[in-house]
């Protein structure tokens, strides 16, 4: 893919005398014009260039949100009631940047499940998947940072009761723990000082994000796109030009994503987020039931599913930095699960353990909550240490097709006529 020949010719002699000095249109047009895309691409594939258009909403418009709000414990509240209020189609910008946030993890979440359910992580994706996990790690921080801001009662507890779990530390080295929570707070306690400098670093995030992604992006077009059947590029009638095929399949699958996420932002602006966060935060009233926003809910319940307290924040950050290992723990050759028929049932478990976990997640910690939580906690770990390694070794692949084009055409894999693949790139 690296090798990959831009077919740009210059129109206009202006054209002719930038390519000569700064070929920013021949990368371009030979990087998201005519770049080789598998053709048996399907509309899951879509949600790269969506999750590129959440990032640019919640950038855009958390730009225009920071020229309103005021990061102090006393005015936070009000301001962000005033944003929606009294600032000109601020009740607009706050419910995009709010509904932005899940719509955002929504596709991720998707995009994730895709990379593993068609083993995108394998090779030579291997980097390709690690700054993806580096950026659900980014998001989920930015995430985190970003839901302290409203300053409501559950914005307030919820800050108090994830940043504690630092002191946990304590029974590792005596003092650490405390001394990295009081660094986080900048005090005794959550204040002022903690939102601001939540805020700073709320709005700094997203453009590490940027750069990042831009190198996932890099990374990407390096070693090609996967595809449904795992199978590499072989011959020019395995691929298509990346303009029109695979844009206008972004084009619609942006639109369709478009519509749910202006139901939501016209029609239930409020519907994803928590009663108590819309209460102003009062450290002398804790809530009943102290829940972050529900894209965390899965790594929570792992948490609350651990008797021990450092036991249970080991478990939540293993939790996520085990998917940076999966490219090593999968020992199957095939990349697809399409074609996996052992591993294929045991994956899709693993999607409902994490559904389950993040419904029990949003339970009170008691009773029969807890042991589900526990038994799906188990599975989770068990499907990338045990399930990935054994099941790649024992398991008979089904019938593959010899190309893409196979896949998609049959027979020879060979298009005739007007379907006839274009030159050779």
């Amino acid at each position: 893919m690296s090798q990959h020949e831009s077919t740009y010719k210059p129109g206009s002699r202006l054209e002719h005398w930038m390519d000569e000095r700064l070929p920013l249109m021949r990368m371009m047009h030979g990087q998201f014009v005519d770049f080789p895309t598998p053709r048996n691409l399907n509309y899951l594939w879509t949600f790269g260039g969506i999750l590129t258009f959440c990032l640019v909403v919640q950038i855009v418009t958390g730009i225009v949100l920071a020229m309103h709000y005021i990061p102090h414990a006393e005015m936070a509240f009000d301001s962000v009631e005033k944003i929606r209020r009294d600032v000109n189609y601020g009740w607009l910008i706050r419910n995009v940047h709010a509904v932005g946030a899940s719509m955002f993890f929504f596709a991720v979440y998707i995009h994730m499940a895709r990379g593993l359910y068609y083993g995108s992580y394998k090779a030579p994706r291997e980097v390709l998947w690690i700054l993806g996990v580096l950026l659900f790690l980014l998001m989920m921080a930015t995430g985190f940072l970003g839901y302290t801001l409203p300053w409501g009662q559950m914005s307030f507890w919820g800050v108090t009761v994830i940043t504690n779990l630092f002191s946990s530390l304590d029974s590792i080295i005596p003092g650490l723990g405390t001394k990295i929570v009081q660094w986080l707070w900048g005090g005794y306690s959550v204040s002022t000082v903690t939102l601001n400098r939540f805020f700073s670093l709320h709005y700094l995030l997203p453009f590490v994000i940027v750069g990042v992604v831009a190198l996932h992006i890099w990374a990407l077009h390096v070693v090609g796109q996967n595809n449904p059947t795992g199978l590499d590029i072989k011959t020019a009638n395995d691929s298509v030009p990346m303009a029109p095929h695979a844009v206008a399949k972004d084009i619609f699958g942006l639109g369709v994503f478009v519509i749910l996420f202006a139901w939501f932002v016209f029609f239930a602006p409020d519907y994803l987020g928590h009663a108590d966060n819309y209460v102003q935060a009062n450290p002398l009233v804790t809530p009943p039931h102290i829940v972050p926003e529900w894209y965390f809910l899965p790594f929570y319940a792992i948490l609350r599913a651990i008797p021990s307290k450092l036991g249970g924040v080991i478990a939540m950050f293993s939790a996520i930095l085990i998917l940076v290992f999966i490219p090593w723990l999968d020992t199957s050759r095939v990349r697809s699960a399409r074609y996996r028929p052992i591993f294929k049932w045991c994956l899709w478990f693993f999607f409902f353990s994490v559904l389950a976990l993040g419904y029990l997640g949003g339970k009170p910690a008691e009773g029969v909550y807890v042991a589900w939580a526990q038994f799906f906690t188990v599975y989770y770990f068990a499907f990338f240490l045990l399930i990935m390694p054994i099941v790649g070794v024992m398991e008979t692949p089904s019938a593959m097709p010899r190309s893409i084009a196979e896949s998609v055409l049959g027979g020879s894999g060979r298009p005739t006529g007007a379907a006839a693949a274009p030159a050779k790139h």
